[in-house]
């Protein structure tokens, strides 16, 4: 093979990459915000702004070829064939991927790219081509992960539910509290960050010694910074009602006392009720069968502006009808709508079942939980930036190595070849686009479905979650970030005073059930479509 040859596999590699990028956007990298837009600690478009920086921050390396599960010296006489083999398996994992996002099932996408690659060696050289250690490290994590996600989950939740939320005084005993759970909380992402995260900070090769200063050097200052203006700042924010802003408890000794603002105002919406309609209001908005809100893509669309001769439809039958300047804002308009449409979606709007098993949760004061609503935003931040380089090595492993073969005409058998910025850039825009337009379905299934969620139960969710895989993967225990955080929204459920109630098994088992389909599923539409292609026919 000579450079250059077969141009058309490399067009279809950038094509199903793309494809695969945006199916983990929309499902992997939207799992770390679930429980924080659940918990209406943000709302959907400042979540998907907040992972989208946090992603590309830690998205700066990746490996070209997913952990050695087939040997490529089998393909070093035929490099084309390598080419054909990660076309077919990022088709394999775009397709899994992409349909577990539409039904909202948060499945691992490296076991769908780790299923596909897999499939491809079986198809081309036999079962003894793939590394079965690994595939039985996968099978095992199905459970480990949730399990242990779940017990650390639930000893973080009870102890603050006991400690604070159950408190007569729960707000002043928050209050009290909050600097330590800052630092600690600090203290673990930072020691998270820096022992196993993004490698593209080089910070891993640090001795532990270093690595532990770094890390409580931090959490000593967040204390500091905590107990002298952040303690005040929620004090008042909170519990004398001053409006506040974000940026005062930088300096909050020197903002004088302001007015309290309207109770009603300041109520939060996890703790208010859904209040009826009014006179004049009308009929609810239908809901769509998986509880998100049934706003259909026509009303998304049709924006409308005023104009001197009244309310003009932005329709697209009414572009011959209106001046230059108007149609171009009509297709502005449009495109923005598409673009926006996901973000524009409520998540918590719920279907009467989920709001039966949500009422078997206990709700805590809405003020003390208004406590954790920063920490949770921090640790689904610190889970994002970790996982970057991750998700971009799962989306673009396979095109670097279909790139490396169509320019060089040889298989890169050690597999370390440096993988160049662009393609870096190309997967985490892809990644991106994918959060941004279709990331609310598995965040609807995390944040609100499984169960109910509130600040300090999506703090738990997230800080158990980050702890949960530090310490597994340290020890060498095989685990997947996104059934960490199913078992650990599964936990706080199961701790919210309804007991098995209070969770959503059917969605459950829709979920565990894509878990052990993830693999075979894209493994089959990989190794099927590159039996088929080398069977062939073909001209000689």
């Amino acid at each position: 093979m000579l450079p250059g040859d077969y141009t058309f596999l490399f067009a279809l590699g950038m094509i199903f990459a793309f494809l695969d990028s945006y199916g983990i956007g929309a499902n992997d990298v939207s799992n770390s915000f679930g429980a924080a837009v659940g918990s209406r600690a943000l709302n959907l478009k400042q979540a998907v702004l907040i992972a989208t920086g946090a992603f590309l921050m830690g998205s700066e390396t990746a490996d070209t070829i997913k952990g050695g599960l087939i040997d490529v010296n089998k393909f070093a006489g035929q490099p084309a064939l390598l080419m054909l083999g990660m076309v077919c398996s990022l088709v394999g994992s775009s397709t899994w991927v992409l349909f577990a996002s539409s039904r909202g099932w948060p499945v691992s996408t490296t076991h769908a790219i780790v299923g596909a690659i897999t499939g491809v060696g079986i198809a081309g050289f036999g079962t003894s081509a793939v590394q079965w250690v690994e595939i039985g490290k996968i099978v095992s994590s199905w459970l480990v992960s949730p399990v242990c996600a779940g017990l650390v989950t639930t000893f973080i939740f009870v102890i603050t539910k006991h400690l604070i939320l159950k408190h007569p005084n729960s707000l002043k005993r928050g209050l009290r509290a909050i600097p330590v759970y800052f630092s600690i909380t600090i203290f673990i992402n930072v020691f998270y960050i820096v022992f196993k995260g993004s490698p593209g900070l080089n910070l891993s090769k640090l001795p532990i010694g270093v690595i532990l200063a770094i890390s409580f050097g931090t959490a000593a200052v967040v204390f500091l910074w905590c107990f002298f203006f952040m303690r005040p700042y929620l004090r008042r924010k909170i519990e004398h009602d001053e409006p506040l802003r974000w940026y005062h408890s930088l300096y909050i000794p020197f903002v004088k006392p302001l007015p309290p603002k309207d109770l009603q105002l300041h109520q939060r919406p996890f703790q208010r009720k859904e209040q009826p309609l009014g006179e004049g209001e009308g009929p609810s908005a239908p809901h769509s069968p998986d509880g998100l809100k049934a706003k259909t893509l026509e009303e998304a669309l049709s924006p409308h502006h005023e104009s001197p001769k009244g309310t003009v439809n932005h329709g697209l039958e009414h572009l011959d009808d209106t001046p230059r300047t108007s149609r171009h804002r009509v297709l502005f308009n449009k495109l923005k709508a598409k673009l926006t449409y996901g973000m524009e979606q409520d998540i918590n709007t719920n279907t009467v079942e989920i709001d039966r098993i949500h009422d078997n949760s206990t709700r805590y004061d809405s003020k003390t939980e208004q406590l954790f609503c920063t920490l949770q935003v921090l640790t689904s931040c610190f889970a994002s930036f970790a996982h970057g380089s991750n998700d971009v090595a799962n989306a673009i492993g396979p095109l670097t190595t279909i790139f490396y073969i169509w320019k060089n005409g040889a298989v890169d058998v050690g597999g370390k070849a440096p993988v160049p910025l662009w393609i870096l850039a190309y997967g985490a825009v892809s990644i991106d686009i994918g959060l941004l337009t279709y990331g609310y379905k598995v965040m609807a299934t995390l944040g609100n479905k499984i169960t109910y969620m509130s600040p300090s139960r999506g703090f738990s969710v997230s800080l158990g979650t980050s702890l949960t895989v530090l310490t597994c993967s340290k020890l060498g225990l095989p685990i997947s970030t996104t059934h960490c955080i199913t078992g650990s929204t599964t936990a706080v459920g199961l701790c919210s005073g309804g007991g098995l109630k209070s969770v959503n098994w059917k969605i459950l088992a829709l979920v565990g059930s894509s878990w052990v389909f993830t693999l075979p599923a894209a493994g089959l539409v990989s190794g099927l479509l590159f039996a088929l292609i080398i069977n062939s026919p073909h001209k000689v």
